[in-house]
């Protein structure tokens, strides 16, 4: 009787441990390595705190080129190109302008949207078979608009998407208003919304904590506070990891962390196209004035943000990019920014709140060329990859981990696996 594989998994964010879930459930023996100190608790930590099949579109739609260069130096812009951050985009750059085509942004949307769908199908899934605990809402999400045109045109985009599956509900301003009573305050700025009733949400770092109980219950080894220092391969294969002096061998090796794994990539060969893209957040009590904080999250389209509820005890803002490289530091007017968003479209809650209530966060999400994840085998035979989500780590953690677990096993994935895959045209 044949031993299971043993399979070595780098990250233990979203990404990695849904993948080693559903190892696990394939019999696999998992080894999960994080140079941090526990799960998620670097890009998966304070994000958006949604899973949402209503925001699938990636970060490069058309016009983003001309609109880059008008906000460069603009601390309020929704996508900031910091000068120093420049030199490390010349070979990504390119492609993800090329990649802004109408053509290619559609294709890439829907590309997401299957991968959505199919993620929060395995999330419910995940929840029935499991002990997990995380704060989890199915209210959905909430789409405002303060123009008609920019009501109109989601709509378009919805009746588009809805023929790919999006579930979607357009509402009046009146309805809008008593589905979520804290947007009263700026109803007369309101034209309508839409009610997206599939999408969820729930404490990110949480699902981390509690998936990551789940696998070392089932016998899974985590080793936090692990970094991997160097990879060594040869005749096409990884031979093995060395972590703090010790190496350490497995039949297959999954790269799951993040904006670091082109990083790791890089020394087996692999130039993957992902790079950084800072995520900002502000995470307040709810207990300063819960009757005006919101229960359901809320996008503005105009103001490129969410503000979400994460449990019964918090209220979140999250929104902007910023690419910045490597560069983790929280400036403070980006911060000053979302509390502006907040004041805008929860101006009763932000108005009771004090200074010291808002905790700010940044992380590095991981953004592809073409905006859809990596996903899957490479050429080294033995390597994996599981990276390049963007704003959409959670939305796809569960699905993105099913298929690379798919992979492995050498068995028929649920989605076209080419779609993912690292060698896919850009």
């Amino acid at each position: 009787m044949h031993d299971p594989p043993h399979v070595i998994v780098v990250g233990a964010g979203l990404a990695g441990l849904a993948t080693a879930y559903y190892l696990q459930r394939d019999g696999a023996r998992v080894t999960i390595v994080d140079r941090a100190d526990g799960p998620g608790l670097e890009t998966s930590f304070a994000n958006g705190a949604l899973l949402h099949a209503s925001l699938v579109e990636p970060w490069n739609s058309p016009g983003v080129f001309w609109q880059i260069l008008r906000w460069m130096g603009q601390e309020h812009a929704p996508m900031l190109l910091r000068p120093g951050a420049v030199p490390g985009l010349l070979s990504w750059g390119p492609t993800f302008i090329l990649n802004s085509t109408r053509r290619r942004f559609d294709a890439n949307t829907r590309k997401n949207l299957r991968l959505a769908i199919y993620s929060l199908a395995l999330m419910q899934r995940l929840r029935e078979e499991t002990p997990i605990s995380y704060e989890h809402q199915s209210r959905g999400v909430l789409a405002v608009f303060r123009t008609a045109e920019l009501q109109t045109r989601a709509l378009l985009r919805c009746e588009e998407l809805g023929r790919h599956g999006l579930s979607f509900r357009p509402l009046q301003r009146d309805a809008l208003i008593d589905l979520e009573p804290a947007l009263g305050p700026i109803g007369g700025h309101l034209v309508g919304g839409i009610h997206y009733g599939a999408d969820e949400g729930g404490d990110a770092h949480q699902f981390c904590v509690e998936l990551a109980r789940v696998l070392k219950e089932g016998g899974a080894e985590l080793r936090f506070g692990t970094a991997v220092d160097a990879i060594h391969h040869s005749k096409g294969r990884i031979r093995y990891l060395v972590c703090g002096g010790e190496e350490m061998a497995a039949d297959a090796y999954v790269l799951a962390a993040g904006s670091y794994t082109p990083l790791l990539a890089r020394q087996v060969g692999l130039s993957l196209p992902v790079r950084p893209a800072k995520g900002y957040s502000i995470t307040m009590p709810r207990s300063r004035a819960p009757a005006t904080a919101p229960r359901i999250g809320v996008s503005d389209a105009q103001l490129h943000a969410v503000v979400v509820p994460v449990g019964d005890d918090r209220v979140r803002v999250a929104g902007t990019a910023e690419l910045a490289g490597y560069d983790l530091s929280i400036h403070p007017l980006r911060l000053e920014n979302l509390k502006g968003l907040l004041r805008r479209m929860f101006p009763a809650f932000a108005a009771q709140l004090q200074e010291n209530d808002f905790a700010p966060w940044a992380g590095l999400r991981p953004m592809s060329a073409d905006g859809v994840p990596i996903l899957g085998a490479t050429r080294i035979s033995n390597l994996y990859l599981n990276t390049g989500h963007g704003h959409l780590g959670w939305t796809l953690a569960a699905g993105s981990g099913r298929l690379v677990a798919d992979a492995i096993a050498r068995r028929a994935p649920a989605l076209n696996n080419r779609d993912y895959e690292l060698g896919r045209p850009l």
